[in-house]
């Protein structure tokens, strides 16, 4: 049931998960690697739950799917949070800019298909 044609919240979520990847080896860079692993694993895991969700068997599977992507970037957006309070971390304002319009866009989803 998997639909190729180009889907934003594919292609905004894969995007970020690269760009999680480089934040994250620039935190082990610095020795920041307890922060660094979280936020690799919730970080990059938002756009594979997104993409699990393409070939779901089901709307409500579709939604479930959906809907841990979303606990994923709450709590990728925990991790961004603590890096930018923390005086010894490199900041990434970006990277948070970024995440709430995923987020945004997930609830937008996720309200949608539950409304039809």
């Amino acid at each position: 049931m998997r639909n190729d044609k180009e889907n934003l919240i594919v292609k905004l979520t894969l995007e970020f998960a690269l760009e999680i990847v480089e934040y994250s080896e620039l935190l082990e860079e610095k020795k920041k690697y307890v922060i660094a692993r979280q936020l690799l694993k919730s970080g990059t895991s938002i756009g594979a739950n997104v993409r699990e969700a393409q070939n779901a068997e089901s709307k409500a599977d579709f939604i479930h799917k959906l809907k841990i992507a979303a606990k994923e970037a709450d709590e990728t957006e925990y991790w961004l949070m603590l890096c930018e309070m923390s005086k010894t971390y490199p900041q990434n304002e970006y990277l948070k800019e970024k995440l709430l319009s995923i987020i945004n866009i997930l609830s937008k989803i996720i309200s949608t298909s539950k409304a039809h």
